[in-house]
């Protein structure tokens, strides 16, 4: 009746299970600083001063402070340094990729018309890289707590009936598997998977049997547990602004939003502890794709002809999301008779996710043609994150709720003219998302950057950095010790800008 040596097999099941967690609804919820040059270097403040072609992204009145028509492209060169501490074992790993993260043209269309309030009108559009999603760490370290991959599957398999994740007479894994997860769920799979590997077994030989132990002994377990991510998510806005009178700039923002998200775990665990199972390896690995729409509605006003203000909302942002997982699992206890390899691919259920909305409040002081200072303060509530349908994901939105929270985010920048030259500096702290401060910590970050201006032509090129440290536990159920990882993000960002 039992079970698998390797299971990999190759199947797409269309099931009616989800697997969507809090960790999906943070991710997607979340935006970058990325963009031009200059808007980095000022660490994104921008939103009470325009004229670039990232502020068009985060303030759509930024467009109509432009006197001539402008385009612009950026790319950006991304180094990811993650410290992962694990029961006082430190691993170090480090990524470093190159990406054109920004690029758009803002066209001004001057009002011929004196007698109009309305001076110029602005048409534009501008792609810029919102997030990006490559990032490796590995957890490497003994377990002293007890605390085994085993513990993942008896929380699964708590309560599921054995007659529910056994094999049929004849019948294939693969085909088990996918009919399980098209009438149960989840849930089930899991606790399949954990008893067709011998990791589990029931506490009565009955089909009714509810309860299951675990083959492993207790004791210590060395864990070595690898997380590799990549893609990324862009925007594509379609813009709209103009200036009334000589102080006031209004816009909107139509955006397109999409994602490509991949991400592969894998736990390799070893114990010496005497019980029949002292190897098992888990992998799982997910491929999102996803499009979504929101707008922006923003205004700059200003107040006098050196101090400025803005104001911008960010509406949510409704994602339809697609995704598939697949799942393999080995332990030293497979059945040597058993030697079916291949892979199980679980296609989801498109599902829908809506983010919360942002209001950003803007500052800024202009010292004619000699510099400026700006500051964006912003806010937005995580614990508003929900999945739909509500009916199926109302569990996962309370938790939500509860576990998320509203986040500020403060942004000072600089800028000095000497000449040609421009030097720029900036600073930001991003609040934790999560209400403990620490499954993701607080994010602070700043910047530095240099300009010439050639006349039609500006070059600018930028060095931002940013550190956090989040506290990840391994899995959300059962295994669910935490690996404290220390990151470190730098970018160097050059861009181009020329009048058109």
């Amino acid at each position: 009746m039992k079970k698998l040596n390797l299971l990999f097999i190759g199947l797409l099941s269309m099931s009616t299970i989800y697997a969507q967690d809090i960790s999906d609804a943070v991710r997607f919820s979340q935006s970058e600083i990325q963009g031009t040059a200059r808007f980095r270097a000022l660490s994104g403040a921008f939103g009470a001063l325009g004229g670039d072609m990232s502020a068009v992204s985060a303030n759509p009145a930024s467009s109509a402070v432009f006197s001539r028509s402008h385009a612009s492209f950026s790319g950006s060169n991304v180094d990811l340094e993650n410290n992962a501490n694990y029961f006082n074992s430190s691993t170090n790993t480090n990524t470093s990729d190159f990406n054109i993260n920004q690029g758009g043209a803002a066209f001004v269309f001057a009002n011929r018309n004196n007698n109009s309030p309305w001076k110029k009108f602005t048409l534009g559009i501008a792609y810029e890289r919102t997030n990006n999603y490559d990032d490796v760490w590995n957890a490497v370290g003994t377990n002293t707590n007890n605390q085994s991959i085993d513990l993942y599957f008896l929380n699964y398999a708590d309560g599921v009936r054995l007659g529910d994740i056994s094999l049929l007479d004849g019948e294939f894994i693969e085909d088990a598997y996918a009919d399980i997860g098209n009438v149960f769920g989840f849930a089930h799979q899991q606790a399949f998977l954990g008893y067709q590997s011998f990791i589990l077994e029931p506490d009565a030989d009955d089909d009714e049997n509810t309860t299951y132990f675990s083959n492993l002994v207790d004791g210590t377990f060395d864990q070595d547990y690898l997380y590799t991510s990549t893609g990324y998510n862009g925007k594509i806005s379609f813009n709209l602004a103009a200036q009334y009178e000589d102080n006031l700039y209004l816009g909107i923002n139509l955006n397109s939003h999409f994602i490509d998200y991949q991400r592969s775990t894998s736990l390799m665990e070893d114990n010496a502890n005497g019980g029949s199972i002292n190897f098992i390896d888990f992998d799982n690995t997910l491929s999102t794709t996803g499009n979504g729409f929101s707008f922006q509605i923003g205004g700059i006003m200003k107040l006098s002809p050196e101090f400025r203000a803005g104001l911008t909302y960010d509406s949510p942002t409704w994602y339809s999301i697609d995704e598939e997982a697949s799942q393999f699992i080995e332990t030293n206890q497979s059945d040597s008779d058993m030697d079916f390899i291949g892979s199980i691919v679980n296609v989801y259920p498109r599902y829908k996710l809506q983010t919360p909305a942002k209001i950003t409040g803007s500052l800024a002081y202009v010292f004619g043609q000699q510099g400026l200072i700006s500051f964006d303060y912003s806010k937005k509530d995580y614990g508003k994150t929900k999945f739909t349908p509500e009916n199926d994901y109302s569990n996962l939105n309370n938790a939500i709720s509860e576990i998320l929270t509203d986040a500020a985010t403060y942004r000072f920048g600089a800028e000095y003219k000497h000449e040609q030259f421009s030097f720029r500096g900036g600073y930001r702290f991003e609040e934790s998302p999560y209400a403990d401060g620490i499954t993701v910590g607080d994010l602070t970050g700043f910047s530095l950057g240099l300009g010439y201006n050639f006349g039609n032509t500006k070059l600018d090129i930028t060095y931002d950095k940013w550190e956090r440290t989040d506290s990840t536990p391994l899995y959300n159920v059962g295994l669910i010790d935490t690996a404290s990882i220390d990151r470190s993000n730098s970018n160097i960002t050059l861009s181009l800008g020329f009048n058109i």
